[in-house]
């Protein structure tokens, strides 16, 4: 497998520009949060007798929750340091999660709605931050560049603070 750095160098080469960098700075967490979102909205069974009212776990038995796992995982099979600031945005992507649950009862909507709607608006950002930089996406070369998209804005945050990965 790659290192953190051998993908930050292959994902970097089609994000020079720097309003494709400042619209993947805006995009990829939009895309990251409302993708768990959707997720979220599919249910996984919990095993319930009834007997005791709902169990406080119910919340997180979804797709977008298994989704933060396995990304978790990868991520550590690249870089535990990385994986643990990964574990912080999955919590506030999470947070964030609830925040349109919230929006989208507020506004008589669905959360898979509010999150289809900004996932696509935020896509179409992405798109335009690739034509504006003149490259196609790197995840149309290695799909696993779509997990590398918030590892790399990850990694601006590390080299800045100083933290090793």
């Amino acid at each position: 497998m790659r290192s953190a750095d051998e993908w930050f160098e292959a994902y970097g080469e089609s994000h020079q520009h720097p309003t494709n960098k400042k619209v993947h700075w805006i995009c990829v967490p939009i895309i990251f949060t409302t993708l768990v979102g959707l997720l979220w909205t599919i249910q996984i069974p919990v095993p319930f007798d009834g007997s005791n009212g709902t169990l406080p776990w119910t919340e997180f038995s979804n797709l977008g929750s298994i989704l933060l796992v396995f990304a978790l995982i990868y991520y550590a099979m690249i870089s535990l340091s990385l994986a643990v600031g990964m574990l912080i945005v999955a919590l506030l992507s999470i947070g964030g999660v609830l925040l349109l649950k919230s929006l989208a009862m507020s506004m008589a909507l669905s959360l898979t709605q509010v999150c289809l709607i900004v996932f696509v608006l935020a896509w179409i950002g992405q798109f335009i931050g690739h034509k504006i930089e003149g490259k196609k996406p790197s995840f149309l070369e290695d799909i696993q560049f779509l997990m590398i998209g918030p590892l790399w804005l990850l990694g601006f945050i590390y080299r800045r603070l100083g933290i090793r990965y």
